[in-house]
Formats: C-alpha cells, structure tokens, sequence
C-alpha cells in the first residue's frame, strides 16, 4: 500500500456520534493512525442509533463515519481511565474531542492540561455553540438548523419550516474541523508549535449560509421559505414534466436562451420579462407557467438527454439508489470495498496523484484496540 500523506500521524479521537468522528475518519483516510476512545459497555452512541443495521448487525449509522480506526474502551470518569489516555496522548499529535464545552476541562484533559505532556500537541474541540453563553446547549443537528436560520429558509412553503435530509450542519463542521487541523499540522511543521483549534455548529452554519448571510449583513434582507426556488436566479428550481420532476438549475442568460431553444420557444430569450437574470427572478411567476406547459410534453428522462446535450443544466429527482447508480455511469466510483466488512461504503471524494486515500480497515468492534 502506497504511503498516505498522513501516515505517522496519530490521533486521540474523543469523539462521538458525527461531526468529530467525520473529520477523523478523514484524517484516517488520509493515512493517520485513529485511536478512538469508547465508553465502556456502550461505545459511541452511534452504535444504537438503528435501523438499519448491516448484515453482521451493525448500525450503518456508527459505519458511515468510523472506518480506518481501532476502538480503546476508557472510563474517562476513573483515575485510571484518565491516566491511560494521558498515555495515548503522550504519544498522539492530534487530539479531536466534542464532549460539552467544559467538560473535558473537567476531566483533566483539556488543551492545557494535555499540553504539558505534549508540548507541539494540535488539540481540536468541536462544540454545539462555543464556549461561552452557549456552552451548556446540547449540540444537535436539528437543534442548531432551527435555531441558527436554516430551517426558517427550507421547506416547501412559507409556514412549514422543515429540516434537511441529512445532518448536514455536522458534516460540515467535520470538514472544517479537518480544515483546521491540516493548517495547524503545517503550522506545526514549520515552527515546532502545536495550537488550540476550535469550531462550534451554529458558526459553521451562519458561515455556510454564504449568499443568503450577506444578503441579510449587506442588504438586511431576511431569506424566507421559497420551497424550491432560488432567491436570485430563475429558473432554477424543480417542474413537473410529463411523467416526474425534473431540476433546472439555469444560471445565465445563454444557458436561458438553450433551454428555450430546446423547448421550442425561443422567443422567450428576447422576450423583454425574461430577457435577463434579473427580469426572470421578478417576473417568476409568468415564467415558471411558460416553462411548465412546455415542459409537460415529455418525461424527465427525455428532458435530462435533450437539455444537457443543449447546454442546459438539468437532473431528474434521483432517490439515492438512482443517485449510486448515475455515479456509477459516470465512472466516479463512489463505492468502496473496506478490507474486514462484508458491506460497502461512500467512497472519499478526495482523490490525489502522489498520496492516494486508503481504506485500510472496517468500522471497529468496540474495545478491539485491547485486542491487537
């Protein structure tokens, strides 16, 4: 196996549930070595959270986040269990923790306590809402895309707030975790000095709320429910066709007079409503009619060939059998063999030349670290 471009980094993962586990088993992928810390008897929650479960009575919630690492049990509660992870970290460059704020302080195991042992150590703490008014809040997906905007601009109409289909606020602050433990490890690399980094849920959502956070900083305009449609580009959003529907996703002016070649109608690109972005967005209404009623000729298979050989971007609604499928077709190999698991899993996204990604263990059996 080819060396990863973090082999000989290891890893504290104190972590539970998502967003920490995610950018750890990134790190993992990325050839570090990822020693998990579990509670004894239980483990990390995600253990429980099923169905589903694979064919070896797994939670495939636990899997999508943990392979490329060994289970140690502690009982962080025990002089013991703290002494033993002390022990880990002497020997660790990264430790990733998303406990409440506060509470690995209160162990014994917070960033300066540990970095008496480890001088150069990276120590990474992922909480719900910082450190400070919001330290004693429970950091839950659902939680923060309520409280944090999200939910107030997603659902299908105004009055129906509704949260999206995956967590995703977690999965992004697993990645920017990620992204600030690789600049302190090439800190580190360059000046010996290890550093605190932090990130909580609801920054990462305001900051991923990009156009729509500066719409409302720069212009004070507040987003609400459009169901599918976008604030500012149209069309873009999903119409009915003669059998399911189908996405649009026009960006420009060129692209608009495509689509209204490809439907027959190219006297909507110089009509004056829709000759622009901007006369397109106030004029929705009337477009949306136009493009629908030609839309409803044929099916959402005939409309994905004919608009994307046009110039067009457009997709049929996939569920996520379809979606595995398309990216086979493309030839992305989003799916992976993991050597110790009878079942498959998301490939990284991440491909590179010199240091490919490694898939170099199944999720671990809990304590299996004792074991080898």
């Amino acid at each position: 196996m080819s060396r990863g471009a973090l082999e000989g980094i290891v890893v504290a993962d104190f972590s539970r549930v998502l967003a920490g586990p995610y950018a750890t088993m990134l790190l993992g992928d990325l050839g570090a070595e990822i020693v998990k810390i579990e509670r004894p008897g239980v483990g990390d929650d995600t253990r429980a959270w099923g169905p589903p479960f694979d064919n070896e009575g797994n939670a495939t919630y636990f899997n999508s986040v943990n392979r490329n690492k060994t289970s140690l049990v502690l009982d962080l509660g025990t002089e013991d269990g703290r002494a033993r992870a002390r022990d880990l970290v002497s020997r660790a460059d990264i430790v990733v923790e998303n406990f409440r704020a506060g509470t690995m302080e209160r162990l014994g195991l917070g960033y300066d306590d540990l970095r008496t042992i480890k001088p150069d150590l990276i120590y990474c703490s992922i909480t719900g809402f910082g450190h400070g008014g919001g330290a004693d809040m429970p950091g839950y997906d659902l939680l923060v895309q309520a409280v944090g905007g999200l939910m107030s601009m997603t659902g299908p109409e105004p009055g129906s707030p509704t949260k999206i289909g995956v967590a995703l606020v977690d999965v992004l602050t697993g990645l920017h975790a990620l992204a600030g433990i690789l600049a302190a490890l090439n800190h580190r690399n360059s000046t010996g000095q290890g550093q605190r980094v932090d990130t909580n849920l609801l920054s990462v959502l305001l900051s991923s709320l990009v156009n729509q956070a500066s719409g409302y900083l720069g212009a004070q305009a507040v987003p609400a429910i459009m169901g599918n449609r976008h604030p500012s580009i149209a069309p873009y959003e999903v119409f009915p066709t003669a059998d399911r529907p189908i996405a649009l996703a026009v960006g420009n002016d060129k692209q608009f007079a495509q689509l209204s070649d490809a439907l027959g109608l190219p006297e909507l690109a110089v009509d004056e409503r829709f000759r622009t972005n901007t006369s397109r967005v106030v004029n929705r209404a009337a477009l949306c009619d136009v493009v629908s009623a030609g839309l409803a000729a044929e099916g959402a298979d005939h409309w994905f060939t004919t608009l994307t050989a046009a110039g067009v971007p457009a997709g049929p609604i996939n569920d996520i059998a379809e979606a595995f499928d398309f990216a086979e077709q493309l030839g992305l190999d989003a799916v992976v063999d993991v050597p110790g698991s009878s079942t498959p899993q998301v490939a990284n996204p991440i491909s590179m030349s010199a240091t490919p990604v490694q898939y170099r263990s199944a999720p671990p059996q809990l304590g299996d670290a004792e074991e080898n």
